[in-house]
């Protein structure tokens, strides 16, 4: 199994890359996270996964570890193949995968091209023990859809408090207040920052 391609970078486009490999040119197919991830020069490091069917021998490639990891984990479900692996992938970043399975929101990622209701609710079924084990995420730490929440924690990005610390703030202001408005939320989250 390969695992990984090193070497210097000779076509790239939003959805593959060749890369050289001390003579041996390497197609890899990429999400649009690792194409903007890509660094400038031409010598790239490229985690890989090869999937093998009976008409295919296909490389994928990512930028990083936890890519990789959250694409083995989505071809794992029923119903997810590669290619709706990677539209997911470059649909949304791994972090933000990561949250929409452990937070249950089935609506975003039903919003990925090809994934319908029960393909999503089989990835949150299948996914969130492994996912919250796997990259360490605390329960208590997912959050729910909340626009009032977003639009406390944008404002107090944009007051210049760092976005971990407040988020961590608001979190445990929703705990107390639940229906809190966003000038609540924000007034609560200021007295405790």
């Amino acid at each position: 199994m390969i695992t990984q391609v090193r070497g210097r970078l000779v076509e790239k486009s939003p959805t593959e890359v060749v890369v050289d490999c001390n003579g041996v040119g390497y197609l890899l197919h990429i999400s649009l996270n690792t194409f903007s991830s890509l660094p400038s020069d031409e010598n790239v490091v490229l985690y890989t996964h090869l999937s093998i069917r009976e008409d295919a021998h296909t490389l994928f490639g990512f930028i990083n570890k936890t890519e990789r990891e959250i694409f083995k984990l989505l071809i794992s479900v029923s119903g997810v193949g590669p290619s709706i692996a990677r539209t997911m992938l470059s649909s949304m970043t791994s972090e933000e995968i990561q949250n929409a399975i452990a937070s249950e929101n089935v609506p975003l990622i039903q919003s990925v091209k090809g994934i319908g209701i029960k393909t999503a609710q089989r990835v949150i079924v299948d996914l969130k023990d492994k996912i919250l084990k796997t990259f360490n995420i605390d329960e208590i730490s997912v959050r729910t859809s909340n626009t009032n929440r977003d639009e406390a924690l944008s404002a107090l990005e944009v007051l210049g408090f760092q976005r971990k610390q407040s988020d961590k703030i608001i979190t445990a202001v929703l705990k107390e207040n639940p229906d809190a408005s966003v000038e609540k939320i924000i007034k609560l989250a200021l007295k405790n920052l």
